[in-house]
């Protein structure tokens, strides 16, 4: 991705998981038990950057497994992508953004 890094601040700020319209809510509740096994073996490991894959943060994990309808993009509203420099949207449906 371009460069968004992988840390617990980052996915602190993250909003995709909290008010992107794309972000279903049955695929939140699909996303909770492989999300919950990964963040704790990141935490475990004292960080997530060794994370391949999570349902959020998309701009970082790469695009969604789950995610498949354009319902609005967040991104721009959220300060990982300011912080970031971030130019691109819907990193939930193409890696990279669109």
């Amino acid at each position: 991705m371009e460069g968004v890094e992988k840390n617990k601040e980052n996915l602190m700020k993250c909003i995709c998981m909290k008010k992107c319209p794309s972000y279903s809510f049955a695929c939140k509740v699909k996303s909770i038990p492989s999300n919950t096994a990964e963040l704790l073996k990141g935490a475990f490991k004292g960080n997530i950057s060794e994370i391949d894959h999570i349902e959020g943060m998309f701009c970082a994990f790469g695009k969604s497994n789950c995610i498949t309808d354009e319902k609005g993009c967040v991104c721009p509203e959220c300060e990982v992508y300011k912080e970031n420099n971030l130019t691109e949207t819907y990193y939930c449906l193409v890696e990279g953004g669109k």
